[in-house]
């Protein structure tokens, strides 16, 4: 056992009936940084931390949280985590405090130290002013700060974040990744799930890439960046269905890859400069016209093009 690792994971696996949700994946988090786990819906992300806060059992493999085993130790293992779900877990009827006050309970707070955590909890996310509010009357992003802020109420070792930013306005977004950001600073281990590749590479000290219930990329922004070389990834609004034109492009010098979705063919390059020209003489001679172009440098979602052949928007 590592005692620098609040979290290791070991070939965990989970299948619901003949759909592998998770598949044999291993990955660890330090004490005290932040790990993402980037990939699109349905790439097993959920299904992964729901077994790691001990919601559902694992069908195999091995995870530990903080050194107890989530399978032989579960209770120990929990109280460690503070889980954050994707979906909102508050009462709207009841007000920011009494929310808290009520989930400070159900982790064994008590008395003079319930009320005091309360009281901090509010101040960490803002919303001291508003504690005595209706939750059912807040904003889509002022819930998402309350349902952190129970999570928080038992000052955990190890946060669990699931999507936390999904379907909110960018000010709350932002009052969230700082959020992230400081209780890292604090000493806590978050793990966050997300399919947003910008906040995995603002937050993250570590990424884990997701997709089909298996990682299939693991490091810091950088190492991740540096499998995909210097490629550039070219965005092309194209007059046609883009599908057309993909087996000529795929023989482009500079090319290394040509994909379509949406009406956008996506090309991976070695230099836009030099290659650009020649896609638009390609797609002349087939009668293709390109209506708009986009230029992105390598980014994660060049990464995850790179090793799945798709982008991550797509799903």
């Amino acid at each position: 056992m590592n005692d620098d690792l609040a979290i290791e994971v070991k070939e965990l696996r989970k299948s619901f009936g003949s759909l592998q949700a998770v598949r044999g994946i291993s990955f660890q988090a330090a004490k005290g940084e932040i790990l993402s786990l980037l990939g699109p819906n349905g790439a097993g992300k959920s299904t992964t931390i729901s077994m790691l806060a001990g919601l559902i059992a694992p069908d195999g493999g091995q995870a530990s949280i903080m050194g107890h085993s989530i399978t032989s130790q579960p209770h120990q293992a929990r109280a460690c985590v503070g889980v954050v779900p994707q979906d909102i877990a508050l009462y709207p009827d009841l007000s920011a405090r009494e929310n808290l006050s009520f989930w400070g309970k159900m982790y064994g707070l008590r008395g003079a130290m319930l009320k005091s955590r309360v009281e901090e909890v509010l101040q960490v996310i803002g919303l001291t002013e508003r504690q005595h509010d209706r939750v059912g009357a807040f904003s889509g992003g002022m819930k998402r700060r309350v349902n952190i802020g129970a999570a928080l109420l038992h000052t955990p070792a190890v946060i669990i974040m699931d999507e936390p930013t999904v379907g909110i306005d960018p000010q709350s977004r932002r009052y969230i990744l700082d959020n992230v950001k400081e209780l890292m600073r604090q000493g806590m281990t978050v793990l966050y799930t997300t399919h947003y590749m910008e906040e995995a590479a603002e937050l993250s000290d570590h990424i884990a890439i997701m997709d089909q219930g298996q990682i299939i990329a693991y490091g810091t922004h950088d190492e991740l960046i540096r499998l995909v070389g210097e490629q550039t990834r070219l965005d092309l609004g194209l007059s046609v269905e883009a599908e057309g034109i993909l087996p000529a492009w795929q023989e482009v010098e500079g090319v290394f890859q040509a994909t379509a979705s949406d009406g956008i063919a996506t090309v991976l390059v070695d230099d836009s400069n030099r290659v650009l020209p020649r896609l638009f003489e390609s797609a002349g001679k087939a009668g293709v016209r390109i209506n708009s172009v986009d230029i992105h440098e390598p980014n994660l979602e060049s990464v995850f093009l790179h090793l799945t052949g798709k982008a991550l928007r797509d799903d």
